[in-house]
């Protein structure tokens, strides 16, 4: 796979670090974890929309933009740091936020991933739940080149097939560096969502033949949508790479959606128990939405004894801790036993 071919524009500190996780290994006597620390990438407390980011802006420089529109839910970590990007390249950054969880507390609407998108400079406009958002944004667009503006339209989590070479990329780093450690990984665990994260690490492994499975831990629809956003979007980016024809099969896309809970963004016992557990064994701050969910699911996974014990699994912590000062009330609740 040669990606030094595709247009790029280096934005994070890489290569991220791959870490042990000692005492959560030991805390639930399973097999040997690891963290993928993508919490590190460094734009705006950084996480995975950064290398997606890489790959879309300059797509968006090359195409002569100088607006860059997208959306997510009210909490994103990806409108942040797509504004974050905006800021440090010089585009306008328009934000198109879904109110995908009912809360209307000031916490929630205010803090958190919001404060830092209008901190970045970006304009930020709401909409309901359930709304189209890709249409919403293709309005916003169409508006703006009416007042003369060149704007450019990146989809929600940046999962389209650009903003996935942003895991490819992560896939061949991961390698690599298990490589240099002789580290033999045995599994790849980490939420899933818009699905290119997934897509891009499953496009990349299989491409670089490297027999690391990837499970994806659900945080928004049921397995059977997730399972066909993912291979849709990862045979799309084989294409894109220019991987022969069946590279990427369905045996290769799994996600686990048993940790959803309630629904996108919406807390969960789990989660604030993940949360809880890897800040206090591994000093090492999850999310509320994304990455405390899947790390709620690797646990349980664990404790069910799911992966053997003598196996290596990696988690991909994917960033967003700034969201937590989004869901103060969620982490009120008394700590259960361990």
């Amino acid at each position: 796979m040669n990606l030094a071919r595709f247009p790029r524009i280096r934005l994070g500190h890489g290569p991220t670090p791959l870490e042990p996780m000692e005492n959560l290994t030991k805390r639930l006597g399973g097999p040997r974890l690891w963290i993928k620390r993508d919490d590190c990438t460094g734009l705006s407390t950084g996480g995975n929309k950064t290398r997606k980011l890489e790959y879309l802006m300059a797509d968006a420089r090359a195409q002569g933009a100088d607006t860059v529109i997208t959306q997510g839910a009210t909490q994103s970590n990806h409108a942040r740091q797509t504004a974050a990007a905006c800021a440090k390249l010089g585009f306008r950054c328009h934000i198109l936020l879904e109110d995908r969880t009912g809360y209307t507390d000031d916490a929630y609407r205010m803090s958190g991933n919001v404060l830092l998108d209008k901190l970045h400079g970006a304009s930020v406009e709401r909409r309901p739940g359930g709304a189209d958002m890709q249409a919403e944004m293709e309005a916003v667009a169409e508006r703006m080149r009416g007042e003369g503006k060149r704007p450019y339209v990146i989809p929600g989590g940046g999962s389209n097939p650009i903003g996935a070479l942003g895991y490819v990329t992560a896939a061949l780093e991961l390698v690599n560096q298990a490589a240099e450690m002789g580290l033999k990984i045995d599994h790849l665990v980490h939420a899933t969502g818009s699905a290119g994260t997934q897509a891009g690490l499953v496009a990349g492994l299989v491409g670089l033949n490297s027999g690391i499975p990837v499970l994806g831990i659900g945080v928004r629809a049921p397995r059977e949508k997730q399972e066909a956003n993912v291979l849709a979007l990862a045979q799309r980016t084989a294409d894109h790479l220019g991987l022969p024809p069946g590279t990427v099969r369905a045996e290769h896309v799994v996600a686990n959606c048993d940790y959803v809970g309630q629904g996108y963004g919406i807390p969960t016992r789990g989660m604030v128990d993940a949360v809880r557990l890897v800040a206090e064994t591994e000093g090492v701050l999850l999310d509320p939405v994304y990455s405390g969910k899947g790390m709620a699911g690797l646990i349980d996974l664990v404790r069910k004894g799911s992966f053997p014990e003598d196996s290596s699994v990696v988690f991909l912590h994917t960033g967003g801790a700034v969201g937590l000062f989004g869901y103060p009330d969620a982490f009120d609740l008394p700590a259960e036993a361990a």
